[in-house]
């Protein structure tokens, strides 16, 4: 049948089950839009309130769902919004489909009205990126887009469209998505696992950490086996969290600057340290000549880019997780470690997170939504202290349940990603956790929540300050407050209640739960504004450049100043 490139990528939509598009439309990509509008008992379109909204909402979809993502918009301007978005995604290998239109095909490369080259711009943060300039390679170039996107290690990819070839009209046959790039899964051999079982045989002190990359496989049950197994202790990144239960006795928290004291002095101590779907960021390894220096370290990971990248390792598998660790399982005996987790177990009483009680702070906050929600919640954070307070007290016990911007440490995330997790799973309850230096940068997205009435929970933590920056300013700076104090006539729950949703202002400690419960029992989108202290910090930390062996808390900062 022919039909209108418009049409064709509407039909690819169809194709590859997707039915729900987050974006902003404009003169260049009107002809889609009408397309949807003829599809739209079939694909669900999402007018978020600016494009970054609408690629952070597919980000937060796909996450959610472990599905591709798919958000659009129209030239110049409204694709480069889109790009923040796309970087997160592809910092945090999350598939997503970014669709855009451009000028038609006479008018590219010539300054035009809202042309820009968003193919150049986009390739580096994408796995791959078109412009499409011929209708007849429009359907096999989507096709190909979603095929990228899943496969392998996921990520973002980017289709530009000229308007001219979204009008144009050719043949076009439906196919089965799975025709394109059939997963070719490398075998892994016998030799390896037989090398990764005798590196673990050979182990008296072996720590397992457990990165983004084990959420992605879907590999929690077979790794709840390997630990069991292995019988040793677990720590995790913020990406890696809820692969493994939080509740597990042999969990010793995050790892890496803001991780616990147990964690980052295990993993320097112990002499296998199995790391699975991690890759090794700074923030997680701090001093790379230094990091479990006396380990051996196994690296199980699907991207071979990754091997011996920033930390060079003793040996590695190449494959997906759920795979090799269950070729592992099917040869490993049970192992037994019980002096080592006697050991890492007495670090994690020794060092426990804690904060002050006595008054409201956001380790409260992210305590009490944990108990008031049995840890059942998508929690999704901006980024800063907020994000790390939220990893350190909220217990993750399943995968795809915090949904964080990690690599690129996008502000402004939460909300679009909140937005994209509820409408993927609309009967979960889903809380956005951010200060109101994020919130302020998307803060408009409440807007899209009230229009369709997305029963999201925005928690603004409200200091008044970029309390992560100004963290970093009282350590470092000498305490020069330079452009971070946010004091102003700015008032949250009026901007909710304004952008058409329901807000409740908490002060106290006493004002918490009940306001937490109204919002957790609400069917339409609510704030809670929580006004914390502005010198609240995130502890333990690792200075920048540090061993994480070197992890300090609050009580290390007091000594100091007291020895000085």
């Amino acid at each position: 049948m022919k039909l209108t490139g418009a049409d064709i990528i509407v039909e690819c939509l169809l194709e590859q089950g997707v039915d729900t598009v987050f974006g902003y439309p404009g003169g260049a990509i009107l002809n889609v839009y009408d397309a949807l509008y003829k599809n739209s008992d079939k694909i669900t379109h999402y007018l978020t309130s600016h494009e970054q909204g609408a690629s952070h909402a597919a980000d937060g979809y796909a996450r959610a769902t472990g599905k591709v993502g798919v958000c659009m918009a129209t030239s110049g301007p409204g694709a480069t919004n889109l790009v923040t978005g796309i970087a997160t995604a592809y910092m945090d290998s999350v598939p997503i489909v970014a669709i855009t239109c451009n000028v038609t095909l006479p008018l590219l490369g010539k300054d035009s009205f809202q042309e820009v080259d968003i193919n150049g711009i986009a390739m580096p943060v994408t796995k791959h990126s078109w412009i499409v300039k011929d209708v007849n390679d429009l359907a096999e170039t989507i096709r190909y887009a979603f095929a990228i996107a899943r496969t392998g290690r996921p990520g973002p990819v980017l289709v530009d469209v000229p308007k001219d070839v979204t009008g144009a009209v050719c043949e076009y046959e439906p196919v089965v998505p799975d025709r394109y790039l059939p997963v070719k899964e490398r075998r892994i051999k016998d030799e390896e696992i037989d090398t990764a079982i005798n590196m673990i045989k050979a182990s008296k002190k072996p720590f397992v950490l457990v990165g983004g990359g084990s959420v992605i496989s879907g590999c929690s049950d077979e790794l709840k086996e390997f630990v069991d197994r292995l019988d040793a202790p677990v720590c995790d990144t913020l990406m890696g969290k809820g692969a493994f239960d939080g509740h597990d006795k042999r969990y010793t928290g995050m790892l890496g600057m803001h991780g616990t004291k147990a964690s980052n002095l295990g993993v320097s101590r112990c002499d296998l340290l199995i790391v699975l779907g991690a890759r090794f960021s700074d923030r997680v390894i701090g001093n790379a000549n230094t990091f479990a220096s006396g380990a051996k370290i196994l690296h199980i990971d699907i991207d071979p880019a990754e091997i011996n990248k920033n930390i060079k390792v003793d040996y590695s598998i190449i494959g997906d997780l759920k795979k090799v660790l269950g070729l592992i399982n099917s040869r490993l005996e049970q192992q037994k470690h019980t002096d080592w987790l006697r050991y890492t177990q007495q670090l994690s009483n020794s060092y426990p997170l804690n904060y002050n009680k006595s008054r409201l702070t956001c380790p409260c906050i992210i305590e009490k939504l944990d108990e008031l929600t049995c840890g059942d919640a998508i929690i999704t954070t901006d980024v800063g202290q907020h994000q790390m307070w939220a990893a350190q007290y909220y217990t993750f016990s399943k995968p795809r349940t915090l949904i964080s911007s990690g690599g690129l440490g996008t502000m402004g995330y939460g909300i679009g990603a909140a937005i994209g997790a509820k409408i993927a799973c609309p009967d979960r309850t889903v809380i956005n956790i951010g200060g109101d230096g994020c919130f302020r940068m998307n803060m408009n997205e409440l807007a899209t929540a009230s229009r369709y009435n997305i029963p999201i929970i925005q928690i603004v933590i409200d200091n008044r300050v970029l309390g992560m920056v100004r963290q970093w300013q009282t350590l470092y700076y000498g305490a020069r407050y330079s452009a971070t104090v946010l004091e102003d006539k700015v008032d949250y729950c009026k901007v909710a209640e304004g952008l058409g949703c329901r807000a409740i202002n908490v002060t106290t400690i006493d004002q918490l739960e009940p306001a937490l419960k109204e919002a957790l029992a609400s069917t339409e989108p609510i704030l809670v504004n929580c006004v914390i202290e502005e010198d609240d910090k995130v502890f333990p930390m690792v200075s920048p450049g540090s061993s994480i062996e070197e992890a300090f808390d609050e009580e290390d900062v007091r000594k100091a100043e007291q020895q000085n």
